[in-house]
């Protein structure tokens, strides 16, 4: 019983990781790409800079919730743990 829970805990902490990582990557590739544009954009048309500014700043605020959205569902994971029940109640203990 307590050989599965420590496997459960390992792998549920170990996915956590990779989550968290690929999000991280995620939203800084992200961010990448919008300020480049918006520096494409710039070097275009000068003129439209503050139109341009607001429009990079607004992407990049809903860019940003992806990454709290999976910080949230990690910490569910990390914190109640859904796969520990499963075991708990397979194993009988």
């Amino acid at each position: 019983m307590e050989a599965a829970m420590a496997t459960v805990y390992g792998s549920t902490a170990i996915a956590v990781g990779i989550i968290l990582a690929a999000a991280g990557l995620g939203s800084a590739l992200g961010w990448g790409l919008i300020c480049s544009k918006f520096l494409e954009g710039i070097a275009r048309q000068p003129e439209m800079r503050p139109q341009l500014m607001g429009q990079m700043l607004f992407t990049g605020g809903l860019m940003e919730a992806f990454p709290m959205i999976v910080l949230g569902m990690a910490m569910w994971f990390v914190f109640a743990n859904p796969f520990a029940a499963a075991v708990q109640a397979s194993v009988g203990g």
